[in-house]
């Protein structure tokens, strides 16, 4: 087969064992598939680029990044949203916060981690060891040897069913290894492929691999923003396929298996760059609102507020961090916490921020204008007065 074949093992199951990357016989790049992968990269180059317009870009990416971390770790059954989150940030031994509202924080950790290693380590094995011991650390799944791969076999499919009865058996420990070593060997190649290609190959691989007992699904999803930010295709990690893959989850299974079962390698392809085109469009709108959103605020902050620096420093800090104290303000804009106080009551008055606890003390303010650009139910269409 194509893709690869199933093999029946000594204790009766049958087993995937993958073929090596690239496909054989090579992608046939259809007209369709040429156009999806141009439509793509033409988007993907647009989001980019907006980049360049924001004031601060790193303020939004840590927004963007959490928003993945939520939406990602939903598909794997977390209930966390992205307000958990950042309450958790800001007061992580508070008894409201969901249980696993950790895993998703862990997910924030091991992304940023990724990134920051990747200016050190090229994207390979030992990297996808250390993101998923981060991934992993303390939470659900830590009995499960974070940061190594499987030792024993595990298969896919509905609770309590077994390896006889499972969706999908990946290769064993033996074949495994072999494949993760192809998998490497692909993502150092730079010329089989145009990168979007070579991300979609490689994620549809590691998860027919699936070389952990946990977190594969989530780490098959790290490594598309991984590759795109190592081969410079994108200067932040902006683009993220969760919401698309969990809003097409059945038909996102479904065209995996159809690789696995008849080397259909091209329509996931087309699956996927459809999802790349529709998310990277998204993205770049959301950046466009938060530009025009800062600009507004920012221009009824210079005309309402008298404390100007402060109130600016309040305004850029919002949109890292839109769940903020007064203590944590005056922590922020190293200023007193009657200073922070009054701003904040004054951002309350001007509708920037609302009040969310309702108390005399220990008040949260909420940039609820900024959070609802991230709402997970949402797609924000390209404007229809823009060009």
């Amino acid at each position: 087969m194509r893709a690869g074949q199933y093999i029946k093992q000594l204790d009766g199951y049958r087993a995937f064992i993958p073929a090596p990357l690239p496909p054989v016989p090579p992608l046939e790049m259809d007209r369709e598939l040429t156009r999806l992968l141009s439509e793509a990269d033409h988007a993907l180059g647009r989001l980019d680029g907006v980049t360049s317009i924001l004031p601060n870009p790193d303020l939004f990416v840590s927004m963007y990044v959490r928003h993945e971390a939520v939406l990602s770790s939903q598909i794997e059954g977390t209930q966390s949203s992205l307000v958990d989150v950042l309450q958790f940030e800001i007061d992580a031994n508070g008894n409201e916060h969901p249980k696993d509202v950790e895993e998703v924080v862990n997910y924030v950790r091991a992304m940023n981690y990724g990134l920051k290693r990747l200016d050190e380590l090229p994207l390979s094995l030992r990297l996808i060891r250390e993101i998923h011991g981060k991934l992993l650390e303390g939470v659900r799944g830590a009995n499960r040897t974070p940061g190594e791969f499987r030792r024993s076999q595990n298969w896919i499919g509905p609770a309590n069913c077994t390896l006889s009865t499972a969706t999908f058996v990946p290769p064993p420990v033996h074949e495994m290894q072999d494949a993760l070593n192809n998998l490497e060997k692909f993502l150092h190649e730079t010329t089989a492929y145009p990168t979007l290609i070579v991300c979609g190959l490689a994620h549809a691989q590691f998860e027919t691999i699936h070389p952990f007992l946990d977190g594969n699904g989530r780490v098959g999803r790290l490594l598309i923003t991984f590759l795109l930010c190592q081969r410079g295709i994108l200067k932040f990690p902006l683009l993220y396929l969760s919401h698309y893959l969990k809003f097409h989850r059945a038909e996102y299974y479904d065209r995996l298996m159809a690789i696995r079962n008849d080397g259909h390698w091209e329509a996931w392809l087309k699956f996927f760059l459809k999802g790349v085109g529709e998310v990277s469009r998204s993205a770049t709108e959301t950046a466009r609102q938060i530009l025009e959103l800062r600009q507004k605020h920012l221009a009824l902050v210079r005309n309402k507020v008298a404390n100007q620096a402060h109130a600016v420093g309040l305004l850029d800090y919002l949109f890292e961090q839109p769940i903020v104290t007064a203590r944590l303000t005056e922590e922020r804009l190293n200023c007193t916490f009657v200073t922070a106080d009054k701003l904040l009551k004054k951002f309350a008055e001007l509708k920037i921020v609302k009040e969310t606890t309702g108390g005399q003390r220990n008040r949260r303010f909420e940039y609820s204008p900024y959070l609802a650009l991230f709402e997970p139910g949402e797609i924000h269409p390209p404007s229809k007065k823009r060009k």
